[in-house]
């Protein structure tokens, strides 16, 4: 038998390298407060006097009808997969998430380049039909624009969360409300909507966050909203101060988002009076009705995965030829790359800072929970001041170190490397790896984890011999979750590169960019594939694990 003592140093072990990554992750964000008590400059006087209100407005624009039109969108979404049956139900289930597979950027210049006085429609108008239109009404590049670009790719944020939430409740609730007389659609707002608000506003917050992260969608639109007003003050104007004071306030309303979320869950929760609960029952729909709801949802698909993908793969057959070359490999294998890595690293730290949780129960352990959250709610942008700020200063510290080993040594070497950019990743994705393995330790439970220890396994040797192998779907789902998120991600990737480092996000918003939509379609198409086979991939481990 294993000694106590030995236990203990196994569990010490994982609460140090536990608060190691939560002191690191605090430290990096304490950046941003810190430089906001320097002096403001004129700069910052102009932003705040003629500019900050515009961004303000348009922000909150943005996030109001976004999450509006996103919540109708995925609510209604979810409500139909999971309580009718109508034709190609099965594959609208999974498929309607599709939409999350193509970043937001890539849809804003694609749509605007369908909608273009050179795009399919309108030369199809003039060429086929003889009409031309005031290009007013194509014009897509504004707000309302930005709004739809928003909304018809992040409402499975929405959907998701609200269908996996729905199929859960018991049918009992729904035959009730036929007997008291309800039809379906009373039913669905007078029982099923209610019970799903906290599914629902969960839902929502999240869409906000991501349009409150974008910079490539209001960039393209020149829209000027806080992402991109950062940007300008960095690079445009080199004023690091004035980025810093925008970035804190876009964290304000980041936190206000928070605030408004928790307090429109409310405390009301739901619970079943007996433990027999039979999921819902889904009937069939006949006549006209049937139709209804299978063109709606075929319109979702179609403006929101299907229409893109086609032009996507129509410029790409455009343009292939002039795209392929080494540059491209190169660009293949340093988004690959660096996300696997990146994606590793993260799958790990959520692993031990899980297992610790898991081990010592307690204020300690929900407060490392919550810290672990903070990088997905915090703009990329943002967290990419603050991983600079950060690492300048220990360049600047360890500049002698550097010295030992190199003479001739730049003075800068973490905060100009890949590194840089591996670690702004894991600070911003963390809580993407962290989720579904705290979930697959909440599944495992600890009757494994204390047979063990009673048999005399140290906590190490239990999680690499029991816990690791029972974890396996958790890591899996984690894994294929981050990985998506990186390949995709556009703001720190910008921002943190390395010199003539790319990656198939950045090349793609560089094309475009540039008017060059066509030549952005391949590695733009890439993204789309990867992402849509992790998709599927996520649905059938999902299914499996429901068998």
């Amino acid at each position: 038998m294993i000694s106590m003592g030995k236990i203990r140093k196994n569990v010490n072990l994982w609460s140090i390298l536990s608060t190691l990554i939560i002191l690191v992750i605090i430290i990096t964000n304490l950046n941003i407060i810190q430089n906001l008590f320097n002096k403001p400059n004129d700069n910052w006087t102009h932003i705040r006097e003629y500019l900050l209100k515009d961004y303000l407005i348009n922000t909150g624009l943005l996030i109001l009808f976004t999450g509006v039109i996103s919540l109708i969108i995925g609510t209604s979404l979810g409500w139909i997969i999971t309580v009718f049956e109508f034709p190609l139900r099965r594959i609208f289930k999974w498929a309607l998430v599709l939409p999350m597979a193509i970043p937001p950027y890539i849809g804003a210049y694609t749509y605007s380049g369908i909608l273009d006085y050179t795009g399919i429609i309108q030369i199809f108008l003039r060429e086929r039909l003889g009409l031309t239109i005031n290009q007013g009404y194509f014009d897509i590049m504004n707000i309302p624009g930005a709004v739809f670009i928003f909304s018809i790719l992040l409402y499975p944020y929405i959907y998701l969360i609200t269908k996996s939430f729905l199929e859960k409740q018991s049918s009992s609730l729904i035959e009730n409300g036929r007997v008291l007389g309800n039809n379906p659609f009373q039913i669905f707002i007078k029982i099923l909507l209610p019970i799903s608000r906290p599914a629902i506003i969960g839902g929502v917050s999240l869409v906000v966050l991501e349009v409150l992260n974008d910079y490539g969608v209001v960039k393209y639109f020149g829209i000027p909203v806080f992402s991109t007003a950062i940007f300008k003050s960095w690079f445009s104007f080199g004023d690091i101060d004035s980025a810093i004071r925008l970035s804190s306030v876009l964290l304000t309303i980041v936190f206000f988002v928070l605030i408004l979320e928790k307090i429109l869950r409310g405390r009301k929760k739901y619970s079943f009076s007996n433990s027999k609960i039979r999921p819902i029952k889904r009937y069939k729909i006949k006549g006209i009705s049937k139709w209804i709801v299978f063109l709606y949802s075929l319109l979702i698909l179609s403006l929101g995965f299907i229409i893109p993908t086609l032009q996507l793969i129509r410029w790409s057959i455009m343009s292939f030829t002039s795209v392929l070359d080494y540059e491209f490999i190169r660009l293949i294998i340093n988004s690959i790359s660096v996300a696997t890595i990146t994606t590793l690293l993260i799958i790990i730290i959520a692993i031990v800072i899980s297992n610790f949780n898991r081990i010592e129960s307690g204020l300690i352990s929900k407060i490392y929970s919550k810290i672990t959250s903070i990088g997905y709610s915090i703009p990329g942008v943002v967290i990419a001041m603050a991983v600079i700020l950060l690492l300048v200063k220990v360049d600047n510290s360890l500049y002698g170190v550097y010295k030992i080993f190199n003479s001739n040594t730049p003075k800068l070497v973490m905060s100009t490397s890949v590194f840089m950019l591996i670690f702004a990743y894991i600070i911003r994705f963390l809580a993407i790896g962290f989720n579904p393995i705290e979930s697959g330790f909440d599944k495992i439970g600890k009757q494994f984890f204390e047979a063990s220890r009673t048999l005399g396994k140290n906590v190490t040797t239990t999680f690499l011999k029991v816990d690791l192998i029972m974890l396996k779907p958790a890591i899996i789902t984690g894994f294929i979750l981050v990985f998506v998120d990186i390949l995709k991600e556009l703001p720190l990737t910008l921002i943190l590169r390395p010199f003539n480092f790319n990656t198939l996000a950045t090349k793609s918003f560089e094309y475009a960019n540039d008017e060059m939509v066509q030549e952005a379609a391949i590695s733009s198409m890439l993204i789309i594939i990867i992402s849509a086979i992790a998709i599927y991939a996520l649905f059938s481990l999902e299914n499996k694990e429901v068998k």
